[in-house]
């Protein structure tokens, strides 16, 4: 998982890399991963304390471009030289390289996540003098101030410092060093990246790393030395950071002094502990900070292993003593210190400067692209487990949903529906008719999910890996024979998916006549990208695997994303679109476990990935490992109806948990989440879209509507979706109540089951039962719906809308309708859809075009208006497109103060009116 989101739809289902250790539900083994003080690059790097940095900037090798400036860094112990780079991009991002000037051999840098180059602006001296360089960042009063002794950078608006770069003398670049007594070919030589002092599993690195050299002349080597950098970055006035994903731990980021950094590294964890920094799944190196005033974003651009350290002056100080500082006059600025530490590559950070949080998410996305689109049957339910045994399984499931008239979209089939763990193929004796068994399912308008992992069977019966190696498309040892490790097919091989013709390749195995017995309603979840080896140092590859000419150990973090790539090679050359389950797409929490905690962590940990531009997250409901209580189930599906991807996944050795199966009263309760949920869909839909125009997160954090109510910035037990639906859910075992905070001065909020309007900028305390799900819409809101209960999404294609008109306190609201197809590129390639502005003000609910193009879609739309009226108003009007003037039929609750208007007839693509009177 890395920091790049492409424009797919539907077509695959890649996850979210995790794998499961065979005959066993224990709890993660901490043995089986490091601790910065086991991993010596961590170790060294933060051995060194803030002080005066040894680096300074050599002014009269300043070079001022267009779009750059240039200036060589000077580290004073050991004469080596840097070479800095600046560009102020388009946007309000200021851009930041260091590199060696001249290394012995080429570095990392991360290709491929950028959507392209970064369009520049122009930079401009203000002022320069021995001292060091102020550049102008633009006409709001920034500068970025560059200090030549000690180097460092401060980027500047008016008076006040919004961030500062080395400030705390951090700097470190481990420079490629030869060995003591060995010269250089004067001819230059290409390296041949043999580690032999490579890190070892458990084992203390040595300093030296060795690289030997294809020379005429034998067994000369290279002593290249540790390659990791760091850099710190000071917040001034932050207390709040957020981001860095994916770890178990809350919204909020904690200060990391006594303990471990946050690890950024793709593993393979087996049922992960909470609320610590451990490295999980995925890795993306972008930080959030937020204050009253301003929010802000890093984008670390580094594939290589990361650890990122927090420190704050304000940590530790309770509430009592910040007051305490307050009324005494002696509190200083609050700040917040990050540092960045790396084992291989360059320093490439993009700082994204806001100043609203969804600038930030704009500038994200301008850099590597937005959520991708997924197909509207991608927001609806989702039935797995490791594994539904056979054809006559799948089929008994798919009717007992029916039976208990439960809808669902998705049956999902794990690694047991392969002819022994060989993907893209079925079991003969297990499913001997894929085809029919689709065919079952496309009649009832649902569709099936089967698992492809990027690990290779050895088997020379084996097509697929027959033509793999016979490509050389496999990753490589240190010696240049194919890398093998150990996964669930035994021995495997590992395809080297940055190779683009690799990775067309696999795109190519997706064809119909390649799978064998696929459909166009078969899905694919691409599951182990870390990548995950059971044999391997972490229960991943060795550092020292070669990927053509780089190491393992500079790419890591890429693997999971070049597979992605070679989806979307397929989903080019299809017109349907692709639902992707893993970094551009859909992912889900891991490996989790029944009990209540592993409940409450699924919402900061999905909010965290909603910042960095990974909308469509969930978490497996029920959880994964052990068996829950009927209660534990019940609340995780109330919670999972309200998350973006909803989809329940069972381990093996679980008791089997579909929705049916635990009494007629729990399973009235799940039906009636899992409807509410495909009520929703029109608006989960339109937020998406949203999210993949703009970038802005579909589940987010209240602080993202509400930047300056400091009441919200560590709030992480409820959520908004999009900036109108508000869930607390219930996630304390034998809860009778919660108090939920409802964010706003002056607003209201609306219970979406009472219609009880209550007032913002308050806790709200909420009497619950098993059938509550705590959820409010905001008042000056319209969210549209459908409301007849159907099997599945497709089934509700031409049902009408329904529209909830919230009003605010100026008895006004707005809203949008986004309709397309559901499921192809259409809406991209002809422009065939509905975008809708609704607004409601002076009585009148009004529909008009937001992008007016030909709408070859027509459905009829039925309005629900609920608002502020005491008496019963006369008859509402409808004024038509074609302008006439015709009565609707209306109901109203004076009790609720709610309207409602039945059947008015109107087409939701087309204008029209309707007046109160």
């Amino acid at each position: 998982l890395f920091a790049t989101f492409l424009g797919f739809r539907m077509g695959l289902l890649l996850g979210l890399c995790f794998s499961l250790l065979l005959g066993s539900t224990s709890a993660v083994d901490r043995g089986n991963f490091k601790t910065c003080a086991q991993s010596s690059f961590c170790k060294r790097q933060r051995a060194l304390k803030p002080g005066q940095s040894p680096y300074r900037a050599l002014l009269d090798t300043l070079e001022l471009s267009d779009s750059r400036l240039t200036l060589q860094l000077i580290n004073d112990n050991n004469k080596v030289h840097l070479l800095l780079e600046l560009y102020r991009l388009q946007g309000n991002i200021t851009r930041v390289k260091i590199n060696e000037l001249k290394p012995l051999k080429p570095r990392f840098e991360v290709p491929d996540v950028l959507v392209g180059e970064p369009p520049t602006e122009p930079l401009s001296v203000l002022s320069k003098d021995d001292n060091g360089v102020v550049l102008s960042l633009g006409p709001e009063s920034q500068r970025l101030i560059v200090s030549a002794r000690p180097f460092r950078l401060d980027i500047m608006e008016g008076p006040q410092v919004l961030l500062s770069l080395n400030s705390r003398g951090l700097l470190a670049f481990e420079h490629l060093q030869l060995r003591k007594n060995t010269q250089v070919d004067p001819e230059g030589a290409e390296v041949k990246e043999n580690v032999d002092g490579a890190e070892q599993q458990g084992e203390e690195e040595k300093v030296g790393v060795y690289f030997k050299y294809c020379l005429k002349k034998p067994n000369l080597f290279l002593f290249l030395g540790p390659t990791s950098v760091s850099l710190d970055f000071s917040l001034p006035g932050v207390e709040h950071v957020y981001g860095i994903p994916e770890h178990a731990d809350n919204l909020k980021l904690k200060t990391t002094e006594g303990g471990d950094p946050y690890r950024l590294y793709n593993l393979d964890v087996f049922q992960y502990e909470l609320y610590n920094p451990m490295a999980l799944y995925g890795a993306v190196p972008v930080m959030l900070a937020h204050n009253t005033q301003r929010t802000m974003g890093i984008f670390w651009l580094n594939a290589a292993e990361t650890w990122v350290d927090i420190s704050s002056n304000t940590a530790g100080k309770t509430v009592f003593g910040k007051m305490l500082d307050f009324v005494q006059g002696s509190s200083e600025t609050p700040q917040t210190d990050v540092r960045w530490v790396s084992e291989s590559g360059i320093i490439d950070v993009f700082i994204m400067l806001g100043p609203k949080p969804s600038d930030v998410f704009t500038q994200y996305a301008s850099l590597t692209g937005t959520q991708s689109f997924p197909p509207l049957a991608a927001l609806a339910y989702h039935q797995c487990r490791w594994n539904y045994n056979d054809q006559e399984d799948v089929k008994a499931v798919d009717q007992g949903f029916d039976q208990h008239d439960v809808p669902y979209d998705f049956i999902w089939l794990d690694i047991e529906h392969t002819d022994g763990k060989r993907y893209f193929t079925w079991d003969p004796h297990k499913f001997p008719q894929p085809k029919d068994m689709l065919q079952g399912i496309m009649d009832k308008r649902r569709m099936m999910v089967a698992i492809v992992d990027p690990h290779i069977k050895v088997d020379s019966g084996y097509k697929i890996h027959n033509e793999i190696r016979d490509k050389n498309f496999y990753v490589k040892n240190k010696d240049g024979g194919d890398y093998e490790g150990w996964c669930w097919p035994g021995n495997s091989g590992y395809p080297d998916f940055t190779n683009p013709e690799m990775r067309a390749f696999w795109a190519s195995m997706f064809a119909y006549d390649q799978y064998e017995g696929s459909m166009e309603n078969l899905y694919t979840w691409n599951d182990m990208n870390e990548p995950s080896v059971f044999n391997g140092p972490e229960v991943t590859m060795y550092k020292d695997a070669m990927h053509g000419s780089w190491e393992h150990r500079d790419l890591h973090n890429l693997y999971g994303f070049y597979v992605q790539l070679s989806v979307d090679i397929a989903n080019g050359e299809s017109d349907w679109s692709l639902f992707v389950c893993m970094n551009a797409g859909a992912v889900w929490t891991g490996d989790n476990a029944a009990e209540w905690e592993h409940l409450k962590i699924s919402i900061p940990m999905c909010l965290s990935l909603g910042l960095v531009g990974i909308s469509l997250c969930g978490a497996d409901v029920g959880g994964f490992f052990k068996s829950p209580s009927t209660e534990l189930l019940v609340r995780w599906y109330q919670t999972g109806a309200y998350q973006p991807f909803f989809r329940a996944h069972a381990h093996l050795d679980t008791p089997r948990r579909e929705p049916w199966l635990f009494g007629p009263e729990n399973t009235a309760l799940i039906r009636e989440a899992v409807r509410q949920r495909y009520a929703l869909l029109p608006y989960w839909y339109q937020q998406f879209y949203q999210a993949h125009k703009t970038g802005q997160p579909v589940m987010r954090p209240l602080w993202v509507e509400y930047p300056k109510d400091t009441a919200s910035f560590a709030i992480d037990d409820e959520f908004l979706i999009g900036r109108d639906l508000l869930v607390h859910p219930v996630t304390e075992e034998g809860a009778r109540g919660l108090t939920a905070y409802l964010p706003g001065h002056g607003e209201v909020w609306y219970d979406v089951h009472t219609f009880q309007k209550h007032n913002g900028a308050q806790n709200l305390y909420i009497p619950v039962t098993m059938s509550s799900i705590p959820v409010f819409q905001r008042g000056g809101s319209i969210i549209p719906r459908k409301l007849r209960v159907r099997r599945s999404s497709a089934c509700m294609e031409n049902d009408p809308y329904t529209l909830y008109v919230a009003l605010n306190p100026q008895r006004a609201a707005e809203g949008e309708l986004y309709i397309d197809d559901g499921h192809t590129f259409s809406f991209q390639t002809k422009k065939e859809f509905i975008h809708r502005s609704l607004t409601f003000a002076y009585n009148t609910l009004t529909s008009r075009y937001l992008v007016k193009w030909v709408q070859v879609i027509c459905f009829s739309c039925k309005l629900f208006l609920y608002n502020f009226f005491s008496d019963s108003p006369h008859t509402p009007l409808s004024l038509c497109y074609t302008g006439k003037e015709t009565s609707v039929e209306f109901e109203f609750d004076a009790s609720m103060s709610v309207l409602t208007l039945r059947k008015p007839g109107m087409n939701a693509g087309a204008d029209w009116t309707v007046k109160l009177q």
